[in-house]
């Protein structure tokens, strides 16, 4: 009997063991590929190390400074030590210090580059810096130090938010004219959840139709709506780009017609935008609602018919709710890809219809700043992994919204 369940034993691990073998690739892959690069965006949000790579003396010096006045002595020979000691170390310090510290106040690279480049200075360090530039004997450059003096910061998380930290750490909103990122999160998820009612209205007929189909209708159907698929994003919205034009087919055609007398705004407008976005991801609405309604039983609406029931009242309240899977899988498909779109936005879209995406490929681009781009990103990604946890919510089997 021993001998027997041993060998069970050895069975089960032996057969638990190639079953891990099998999926340690992929496991690998996700994990080098997937993960590292989402840690590294979320760590990159909050680190803050310039001032304390290149400042560490200055740093210390500043640790228990009340930031109501001007810093002792100290705190400008530790300034003068650092700046010598990393412009000797190499450029890349004063470089990102001059970059991080500028963010906060305009104009503080050329204050850390002029300075850098005059080290070694001569008698007392306090009178030499503020001789050479008298920012340095104004109380709020050095408050930026002070503020910046931890490797991990939330200030980037904070300005995606529209709040900021003022001198003292306390969080305050941010100034109006930069106060622009809940407006284009918003304008985000309304671009996105728009988008996803439009594709759903149109898909939902469309599978409902195919379902009904035999099966070489129904294929024919579905290498129709597959054929998308066969062409790179950007040519079609390159190909939108041109139809849309006050010029393009749709106005003249609609002008050729008679029912329009203007051409419509639609090109560089919101309109130009879901209509490119709904062409695009209609294949992914449809496809989950056809697999869905494919495995519905028509004799359930007959039945439902033949006891008295309405045709509408009974496709409503017998199909419909039995579709509701593939209608929230294909809704959040379609919505978290949408609210994460860049090409769309900035090829017909205006500058007031520009999404998150934009602005983190501006921050990493064009501003370098990866703490900003990551804090948007990782606020992008918290926004999907909320959606993704209320679809697991209302698509778990046996909870009161599937009973219904």
């Amino acid at each position: 009997m021993r001998q027997l369940k041993r060998e069970l034993r050895m069975a089960e691990w032996r057969r638990k063991s190639q079953a891990l073998l099998l999926i340690a690739p992929l496991a690998v892959f996700v994990l080098v590929i997937f993960l590292v690069p989402i840690g590294t965006l979320l760590q990159r949000a909050v680190a803050n190390p310039e001032v304390a790579n290149a400042l560490p003396n200055t740093v210390a010096a500043l640790h228990d400074w009340s930031r109501q006045d001007l810093p002792g002595q100290p705190a400008y020979d530790a300034l003068a030590l650092d700046l010598q000691q990393s412009r000797e170390t190499g450029a890349a310090l004063i470089g990102n210090l001059a970059r991080r510290l500028n963010n906060e106040i305009s104009g503080y690279r050329s204050l850390v580059t002029k300075t850098a480049r005059a080290m070694p200075l001569e008698g007392d360090a306090r009178t030499a810096l503020i001789a050479l530039d008298e920012r340095w004997g104004k109380v709020e450059y050095w408050q930026a130090i002070a503020k910046h003096a931890s490797p991990h910061t939330a200030s980037y998380l904070l300005a995606s938010l529209d709040r900021q930290q003022d001198n003292f750490g306390n969080i305050i909103p941010a100034d109006p004219d930069s106060a622009i990122y809940l407006d284009i999160f918003g304008r985000t998820l309304w671009i996105g959840l728009v988008s996803t009612l439009i594709t759903l209205l149109i898909a939902f007929p469309l599978a409902y139709w195919a379902s009904t189909l035999s099966a070489r209708g129904a294929n024919l159907v579905m290498i129709c709506v597959l054929i998308p698929f066969w062409t790179s994003v950007l040519v079609r919205i390159a190909a939108w780009n041109v139809l849309l034009q006050q010029s393009g087919l749709i106005n003249s055609g609609l002008q050729a017609l008679g029912l329009i007398d203007q051409p419509l705004l639609l090109l560089f407008h919101r309109p130009g935008i879901y209509i490119s976005m709904v062409h695009i991801m209609l294949p992914f609405m449809i496809l989950p609602l056809y697999s869905v309604m494919k495995s519905i039983p028509p004799t359930y609406q007959r039945a439902a018919i033949s006891l008295g029931s309405h045709p509408f009242a009974a496709f409503w309240k017998v199909y419909v709710p039995q579709t509701y899977a593939g209608v929230a899988a294909g809704a959040l498909l379609v919505f978290i890809t949408t609210i994460g779109y860049y090409i769309t936005p900035a090829l017909l879209g205006g500058p007031n219809d520009q999404m998150v995406s934009y602005y983190i490929a501006y921050f990493t681009n064009t501003v370098v700043n990866w703490g900003m781009a990551c804090a948007l990103g990782a606020l992008l990604l918290a926004a999907t992994l909320v959606l993704y946890a209320v679809y697991q919510r209302i698509t778990r089997p046996g909870t009161q919204a599937t009973a219904r």
